[in-house]
């Protein structure tokens, strides 16, 4: 059974006495493939006549054909002005019998782009996203087709690439808006160029030679319709027609990103908080600030809690992001030595101040340690301050909650010294003092890392 291209379909759906196809047998067929570019058939008429058709890429037809340089001229004339205005062309030829191709006709066919492509490639380049196009039609083509989605005309013959030196090659690969005439191997070539020079390549396609060039891309995606082969290969597969949902993956991850940011500097800082001032204050104070119970209680309830933060809402970057692990680790940080300060304070204040007995100050820490913290979320999940943007109602009713229970754990004592409702409240006052206090350090700190990179 032979599958019928778009091409073909149009081909058949233009011909004026479709009964004409009824009078040939098909006795082999081979398919098209991306090297040679085009298809053959050799067909049978109703009269046991032999003959042999074939159908491609224009320049590959016209330079198999037996036609006079004048008619092949011509015929690479007629496949110019097609592409000067956008039709892409196809070459078929006839061979009676003789071994002899004969040019018969150059075939336009109008491939407009997905309606969707021009605002998909302007939001992308909005996004810091540079799109390149790839293609396997003529130069002319290309260009005029890239003109009508906005991606400029520095198009270049993929067949050059590889021909310089390396250095050139690199340079007018990251320079150039697109590469036509475009074989398999050029497509991994220039995925293969662009990650050598630390870029983070994306590539689309949907065919069979578009795979080794998928699987190499940092993210593969395969379009509605794409073959086995390329979806298998690929990272992403769009199960619908059209290009946007690409935008929609990518503003998605960059939220992800965010998270995960704000994520690892609050883990970080809050280890840092807890470690440090559980560690100074067995070796310098010879004092258990939490017990082993309370620890657990912090880790049941704090973990709970910060799941939420994949639910949090954020602004995604309008550029790329990467991983500042100099920044993540210098914030999270500072964070976590004031935490160790607050913490060390209110030791100081209940024992030397007020003369709490050290088991209720085991009490008063567990709470402050637990409120804090996850106050502590609210700071590292924005870079200016902790309001200028709203956290997502499962993020608060998840920290309420928690916070809820922490606080009559603490008020009546279950498995600890109860310390009632006034020193909670004192420890709740504490708490959010110190946290007014951490965000305002957060936001002078991101200004100076900020400054300093851009000195």
């Amino acid at each position: 059974m032979t599958m019928m291209t778009l091409s073909d379909q149009a081909v058949i759906g233009g011909l004026k006495n479709k009964e004409d196809i009824s009078k040939y047998a098909v006795q082999n067929f081979i398919p098209f493939d991306p090297v040679h570019k085009r298809t053959e058939a050799e067909l049978k008429d109703s009269s046991g006549n032999e003959i042999k058709v074939t159908k491609g890429a224009p320049q590959v037809i016209i330079e198999l054909s037996t036609n006079t340089d004048d008619e092949k001229n011509k015929a690479k004339n007629i496949v110019s002005e097609f592409a000067e205005k956008g039709y892409r062309a196809l070459g078929v030829a006839l061979d009676k019998g003789d071994g002899k191709w004969l040019l018969t006709g150059i075939l336009p066919l109008f491939d407009p782009p997905r309606v969707d492509a021009a605002e998909t490639i302007s939001t992308a380049s909005k996004l810091g996203v540079k799109v390149k196009m790839v293609t396997g039609d003529a130069i002319a083509i290309a260009k005029e087709i890239a003109g009508k989605l906005g991606l400029g005309t520095n198009i270049l013959d993929a067949s050059n690439l590889g021909k310089t030196s390396q250095d050139n090659d690199i340079t007018s690969i990251e320079q150039a808006d697109g590469f036509a005439q475009v074989f398999p191997e050029h497509k991994f070539h220039i995925v293969d160029e662009l990650q050598s020079q630390n870029h983070i390549v994306g590539m689309t396609g949907d065919g069979v030679n578009d795979a080794p060039a998928l699987k190499k891309a940092d993210c593969g995606i395969a379009v509605s319709g794409a073959t086995d082969a390329a979806r298998a290969a690929a990272d992403i597969v769009l199960m619908t027609p059209g290009l946007s949902v690409i935008i929609k993956a990518i503003e998605e991850s960059r939220k992800i990103f965010q998270r995960m940011n704000s994520y690892t500097i609050y883990r970080i800082a809050e280890t840092l908080r807890v470690l440090f001032f559980m560690t100074l204050s067995i070796l310098v104070f010879n004092f258990y600030p939490v017990t082993a119970i309370m620890i657990v209680l912090l880790a049941i309830l704090n973990d709970g809690a910060i799941i939420s933060i994949a639910y949090d809402n954020v602004k995604y970057s309008k550029v790329p992001e990467a991983w500042n692990m100099k920044r993540v680790l210098t914030i999270s940080s500072i964070l976590g030595l004031a935490g160790v300060v607050a913490s060390f304070l209110l030791f100081y204040l209940a024992e030397r101040v007020f003369h709490v007995d050290r088991a209720m100050i085991q009490s008063l820490i567990y709470l402050k340690l637990s409120v804090a913290g996850q106050l502590t979320i609210f700071v590292t999940r924005t870079k200016g301050p902790f309001w200028s943007i709203k956290p997502s109602k499962t993020l608060l009713i998840a920290v309420i909650t928690a916070q809820i229970i922490a606080t009559l754990i603490s008020v009546y004592g279950i498995f600890m010294s109860p310390i009632g409702w006034k020193w909670a409240g004192f420890v709740w006052g504490y708490a959010v003092i110190w946290f007014f206090i951490s965000d305002s350090v957060k936001r002078i700190s991101y200004k100076l890392i900020d400054k300093e990179k851009s000195n």
